[in-house]
């Protein structure tokens, strides 16, 4: 009975001792990445397409090109962001179709009226020459995800906007507002908005870019606004919706910028 008991308990413990190896043999041991190496490599002329991945992708190219250059509308005359001090057609064209297109799905959804609109000049980056307009050209006029914004403003908001843009001297893309300048144009005399001048404890609201709403190209008025909307509608969205709807782009050369 003595010998059993012995190798009973001998048995125990090197079944203990097994099972403790097994669960340490089982733990996941936890690497740190502690260097990483990289190089240069140009891609040039030295590079050939792969045949396989060119066949595979040609279906698709050609489906996209397709959809890209179908003919949507016609410009009778060059549309350029380089013509103009204070206004240039084709920024005539980006603020009066976003404030066409903004309004409806504003007063939709909020109830409100949209009052103007401001872009930058330096959003344009592409001219729209005179002939076919297709959806490619939205990519090209407006290569950027920037969305349209709704802002808020007081009238007192609204003549620092004015100031900025006199101060600016840049044909930024308005619509729906006229500002008046003495005749060194660096004054600001007036300012109306659906032919009246402004009123400093009025809310206006006006359409824009997510990029200038935070506050890019250091338009703070908008970045310090509490009343921001987002509409969910992209501008190149919004400019290849206009092209679908018109037959023949307008040449607007409406003054939004008036010397006294």
């Amino acid at each position: 009975m003595v010998n059993v008991k012995k190798k009973r308990v001998k048995y125990s413990y090197f079944v203990i001792l097994l099972t403790f190896l097994f669960i340490v043999s089982c733990k996941t041991s936890k690497s740190n990445i502690y260097e990483v190496e990289g190089k240069r490599i140009n891609i040039n002329e030295s590079y050939t397409s792969n045949t396989e991945i060119e066949k595979f992708i040609q279906p698709y190219r050609e489906h996209i090109t397709k959809d890209l250059d179908s003919v949507l509308a016609y410009n009778p005359v060059n549309q350029e962001k380089s013509k103009g001090k204070w206004q240039t057609n084709i920024g005539n064209l980006f603020a009066e179709t976003t404030l066409a297109f903004s309004k409806p799905i504003f007063l939709k959804r909020e109830n409100k009226d949209i009052d103007f609109c401001l872009l930058n000049h330096g959003g344009i980056r592409a001219i729209i020459p005179k002939g076919n307009v297709t959806s490619r050209t939205a990519y090209e006029i407006m290569p950027f995800e920037n969305s349209i914004m709704i802002i808020g403003l007081k009238g007192k908001e609204v003549r620092a906007l004015a100031d900025y843009i006199i101060k600016e001297k840049k044909p930024h893309p308005l619509a729906g507002i006229t500002i008046y300048t003495n005749k060194d144009e660096n004054t600001v005399m007036d300012i109306k908005i659906n032919n009246h001048s402004i009123d400093d404890n009025k809310i206006y609201y006006v359409a824009t870019s997510d990029y200038l709403a935070s506050g890019g190209d250091s338009m703070t008025f908008f970045r310090d606004s509490s009343l921001k909307y987002d509409i969910d509608y992209k501008l190149r969205n919004l400019f290849i919706d206009y092209f679908k709807k018109i037959d023949t782009l307008p040449n607007i050369t409406t003054e939004r910028i008036i010397i006294k």
